[in-house]
């Protein structure tokens, strides 16, 4: 048979008692489920240990979900850390609110450090404190059920012997043993007084250990049914000191967290107007000097043309610019031109009737009005050699000023000879050939000659 291990300062007497213990226990319980031996029952203490258990799982579920929250906090409080980080390294040192976004940045990271660790002492350690006396309590719970076991025992015991006790009565005048038989009449009376002390010794230690286990079973019995029922209550204020402690610190953080990130988004916007301001002010300067040049160069390359024949002839405003081309037409055999019809017709002296005008005439006048709406009559053509070409007169109502080589500069009052062109085709609509009158009349050259638009002038 192996020894059994002695530990530092247990005797072997001890060991053997314990060993016979535990025999004892599990003796009384193989009797008590084959229902040999009845098992004492307390149905209020059973039902405290079931509570008990429950309150167990709970509070460790709690314990491990709170750590997981701290560990979340931290975790969130690193993130945070690592993105204002970002943003500090990335925030230049002449833009606006530096200073402050340094600052505001320190706050936070002070702020999620002390939310930890406020939740530390004020939730984890007191979860902690409170499932601390669960073990104590859950060993004692187990202690009361050995003792017990202990106790049904020696109740056992002490039945069996008193029932042994009325049989050893009733054989007590018969001789127990050969010994006793052979033993001589004086001697046997010894005998028997023997036996019975022996008998009252047994049955006066099964008493003494059932006293000694029921006091044992009792002392622990009684504090754990003060204990469970206590611990039992207690798991509702604890909760709610717990749940209270969590919200409010949450709470606070977030209304603290919620000013700093204000704050840091007021500084944002005013460096991002600042910016913007920049910007446009940046944008406006260059628009200007781009509009100032391009009014500039409009001005240089359109202003002529604009003043004097970008006008609708409507009064006080300057003549519209002729746009697409009129072309004059052609004998079928392609051989000289035809002259289209005259664009404006004469009319007769009442203004009643359209009389046509023959403009290779040259016996016939061409009436018009001066400047003041005095009626006026040209000379006739008879005295006046006329060019080839000619085709009619017209008189200059504005001025307008060449901006090309081919074109006639002209003054208001001027008349005009207006002449068909070599080529038709290179004539544009709304624009006629001729050459001032008093340029032909003194020179009788037409080298002077050249286009002017039609709206600037009158036909006489």
């Amino acid at each position: 048979m192996a020894e059994l291990p002695m530990g530092k300062g247990v005797s072997a007497g001890k060991i053997a008692s314990n060993v016979q213990k535990k025999i004892t226990r599990a003796q009384e319980k193989v009797l008590q489920k084959l229902g040999k031996a009845d098992e004492t029952k307390d149905l209020a203490f059973e039902e405290g240990v079931i509570n008990f258990n429950k309150q167990l799982v709970e509070g460790t579920k709690l314990q491990k979900d709170l750590r997981a929250y701290l560990a979340a906090v931290k975790a969130m409080h690193e993130s945070s850390k690592h993105l204002y980080e970002c943003l500090d390294d990335m925030y230049e040192s002449d833009w606006y609110g530096k200073k402050d976004v340094d600052s505001l940045l320190e706050d936070s990271d002070l702020l999620w450090t002390d939310f930890h660790q406020k939740l530390v002492d004020h939730a984890l350690i007191s979860m902690d404190t409170y499932l601390g006396q669960f073990p104590d309590i859950k060993a004692r719970i187990a202690k009361r059920d050995r003792k017990l076991v202990d106790y049904d025992s020696a109740r056992h015991n002490y039945a069996a012997v008193n029932k042994g006790k009325k049989k050893e009565g009733i054989k007590i005048t018969k001789p127990a043993s050969l010994l006793e038989r052979a033993a001589p009449g004086w001697a046997q009376g010894i005998l028997s007084a023997h036996n019975v002390a022996q008998t009252n010794l047994t049955r006066s230690q099964a008493e003494e250990e059932l006293e000694r286990a029921q006091k044992v079973f009792e002392e622990i019995n009684i504090d754990l049914q003060e204990e469970l029922p206590s611990l039992w209550n207690s798991r509702v204020g604890f909760y709610v000191n717990t749940f209270q402690s969590v919200a409010g610190l949450e709470e606070k953080f977030h209304r603290e967290m919620g000013k700093i990130n204000q704050n840091l988004n007021d500084t944002l916007e005013k460096l991002e107007n600042q910016d913007m301001s920049r910007l446009v002010k940046f944008i406006s300067k260059r628009l200007f000097i781009a509009m100032v040049l391009y009014i500039f160069i409009c001005s240089l390359c359109f202003s002529d043309r604009t003043q004097d024949a970008n006008h609708t002839l409507s009064p006080g405003g300057p003549p519209a610019i002729p746009k697409s081309p009129s072309k004059a037409t052609w004998d079928d055999d392609d051989s000289q031109p035809v002259r289209a019809p005259a664009a404006y017709p004469a009319w007769d002296d009442d203004g009643s009737q359209p009389v046509q005008g023959n403009v290779n005439d040259s016996t016939q006048q061409a009436q018009g009005c001066d400047d003041d709406g005095a009626q006026a009559t040209t000379e006739s053509t008879e005295s006046v050699e006329m060019p080839e070409s000619f085709l009619f007169k017209v008189k200059t109502m504005h001025d307008y000023n060449a901006t090309d080589s081919d074109e006639l500069e002209l003054k208001a009052g001027d008349v005009v000879l207006v002449m068909s062109y070599e080529n038709p085709e290179e004539q544009d609509e709304g624009w006629l050939m001729g050459v001032r009158e008093s340029d032909w009349v003194q020179n009788k050259d037409l080298g002077k000659k050249g286009v002017f638009p039609e709206n600037f002038t009158q036909r006489m």
